[in-house]
């Protein structure tokens, strides 16, 4: 990308964002596939919009619900029309290995150096750190709470908000029974720390408010139907913007992942898709994604300049990371079925 490109890729980032162009985008254009519709328009407004203003390169896009299966029937499929595909941990590790994506040319996308260190792996360039913080309106609950305080409905009446699967409730549920969150996947590897976490849940069960969606978890905060609940930061931050709402994020005990940009094997626009890469790469691009939808991207230089309160609520902030528990994505990819299947006879009984 020319000097004269990125001059301008600056100077749009200041304008007003213009009409989707992505109509008539034809199928042999670039493909980019996201987790959710909230991340689409994220994605839109912050990175297609201005990048294809740029470059005039039109660009489709999709949502898929993640999952190792669907990226290899994509992969087998006689036309596959993905090109950049986001990814979590473990359909990273498993995508890469066995050859469902292309290896990233990092010298075509910055350079290793030019991003944080988690990031950075063979096939996939971190896209943004997703976090799911407890989360609180500090209306009613002044003094930030914490997941022992979350469990205590006596000292703080009320519902809590979970979302509805076992992935990160296990975790939280150590944390408030006292578990320090670096010995919380070294005590759930053990009997006994399984059925601690699920002690700890029966505690909280007759109050809990299950949600499934990240604008539900949002949702139920805003309309008082909790007093606490996890979220994932990124909704919550929003909401709190656009609706004038005096939420909190917890970042300490959260729990976060990265998720990654991965190009899919044999694309036929893998060279538009690093050019894309190298683009949304740049810290101003991906300050507006963190402005627009609270999602914190891995860019080095991302939070210099930034406002402290925007850095307060940014997943990416080192001190935010610092203060939460990365998800093991290795314990999950070895454990989630039978820890699912044991949460679901939990759930129903």
């Amino acid at each position: 990308m020319s000097v004269r490109t990125l001059l301008a890729a600056v100077a749009l980032l200041a304008a007003p964002a213009a009409a989707s162009p992505l109509a008539f985008a034809s199928p042999n254009d670039l493909t980019i596939v996201t987790r959710d519709e909230a991340e689409q328009q994220a994605i839109e407004v912050a990175y297609v919009q201005p990048f294809t203003a740029v470059t005039a390169t039109p660009v489709q896009q999709a949502v898929w619900d993640g999952g190792i299966d669907m990226l290899r029937t994509q992969a087998k499929a006689t036309e596959n029309q993905w090109d950049l595909v986001l990814v979590d941990a473990d359909e990273l590790s498993v995508g890469c290995g066995e050859g469902l994506f292309e290896k990233l040319d990092w010298s075509a996308v910055g350079g290793k150096d030019h991003y944080a260190p988690q990031a950075v792996s063979d096939c996939g360039l971190g896209a943004v750190v997703s976090t799911v913080v407890l989360a609180w309106d500090k209306d009613k609950l002044p003094v930030a709470p914490s997941w022992a305080d979350f469990w205590d409905v006596a000292k703080y009446p009320g519902k809590r908000g979970l979302q509805k699967g076992v992935r990160g409730n296990l975790e939280f549920a150590l944390m408030a029974d006292g578990v320090a969150p670096g010995d919380v996947y070294k005590t759930l590897s053990t009997s006994d720390g399984v059925e601690r976490a699920f002690r700890k849940l029966d505690q909280l069960k007759p109050y809990i408010e299950w949600w499934t969606t990240k604008a539900e978890a949002a949702r139920i905060l805003a309309s008082g139907d909790v007093l606490m609940t996890s979220a994932p930061s990124s909704q919550v931050a929003t909401m709190a913007e656009q609706e004038h709402k005096n939420f909190g994020l917890q970042f300490t005990g959260s729990l976060s992942e990265v998720e990654s940009w991965a190009i899919m094997k044999g694309s036929p626009s893998a060279r538009m898709a690093m050019q894309f890469l190298y683009f949304t790469g740049m810290p101003a691009v991906e300050q507006r994604l963190l402005r627009n939808s609270g999602e914190g991207g891995l860019a080095k230089g991302l939070h210099d300049g930034l406002a402290p309160e925007l850095a307060a609520v940014s997943p990416s902030a080192p001190a935010n990371i610092a203060a939460g528990l990365r998800i093991d994505a290795g314990f999950w990819h070895d454990n989630l079925p039978k820890l699912r299947q044991r949460f679901d006879a939990w759930l129903g009984h």
